[in-house]
């Protein structure tokens, strides 16, 4: 599979979110000095100068702003999770790629973890019937509630269930979250969301006849890797690895997820 290499960026970073305007000076000093990358002054300078763009902001949102900004040169375009803020927000994205015919792609690199990209291809146990997920959430309050981190164990709780989850509920503590979802044809899952504990991530998949249980931070190899090999095999060709319609089920879980959070009560997907 032949590969890419970067060659222009845009230095950005939002003034009131820490995590991402702290983070700019080192990365732009390192894009420059040790890959010889060209910092250009908008992101429309980027989308003109490459042939696939990256809207990588740590801030979703921004990422609606950007793609706004990017679309018009008709370059195929990965957001980072989480790709955005809000439904609404989400369904702008795609309704700006569909008017550019631009192919458009979002996820957390967890849903090409090594060790859960091999359980999903051994159905040897049966269907999935359910499954328990679990990694660290921490609250960012520039990013309402699950949308931080919480974008990671909820990714894999889609890669592993599919489309369907009808109703939400969540029960919040200062230790996490856990999260419970039932999907249109009875099956469940839950999402465990960790504050005051160890950081891993991973994951236990019920099927009819046992289950599986991942570690998704295992693995020979990055799931970095593997979520950049899918985006080059599909982006350049037109296409998506991540159907639209499963980024915007991951937004609206989480959006539904963070309204039960405040409520305590089941919220309808």
């Amino acid at each position: 599979m032949r590969g890419g290499r970067v060659v222009a960026a845009f230095a950005g970073g939002s003034p009131d979110f820490k995590l991402s305007i702290s983070r700019v000076p080192g990365f732009t000093k390192q894009l420059e000095r040790e890959f010889d990358v060209q910092i250009m002054v908008s992101p429309e300078a980027v989308a003109e100068a490459v042939d696939l763009v990256f809207v990588i902001s740590a801030d979703a949102r921004v990422h609606r702003e950007h793609v706004a900004r990017t679309i018009r040169f008709r370059r195929p375009t990965f957001v980072d999770k989480s790709f955005a803020p809000s439904t609404a927000d989400a369904k702008e994205i795609f309704r700006l790629a569909r008017e550019a015919n631009v192919p458009i792609m979002s996820c957390s690199a967890l849903r090409y973890a090594e060790h859960l990209t091999s359980a999903m291809a051994d159905s040897s146990a049966g269907p999935v019937v359910g499954c328990d997920v679990f990694g660290p959430m921490e609250i960012q309050p520039t990013q309402p509630g699950l949308f931080w981190y919480g974008i990671h164990t909820v990714e894999t709780m889609n890669r592993v269930m599919g489309r369907g989850c009808k109703h939400v509920r969540c029960e919040t503590t200062e230790n996490g979250d856990v999260v419970s979802g039932v999907w249109d044809d009875g099956r469940m899952a839950t999402v465990r969301g960790l504050r005051k504990s160890h950081t891993r991530f991973a994951a236990t998949i019920h099927r009819e006849k046992d289950y599986q249980f991942i570690d998704l931070s295992g693995g020979k190899r990055s799931y970095y890797a593997g979520m950049l090999e899918a985006i080059m095999r599909t982006l350049p060709n037109g296409k998506s690895d991540v159907a639209p319609e499963d980024t915007l089920e991951i937004i609206r879980f989480i959006e539904a997820a963070n309204e039960s959070r405040e409520t305590g009560k089941v919220v309808t997907l």
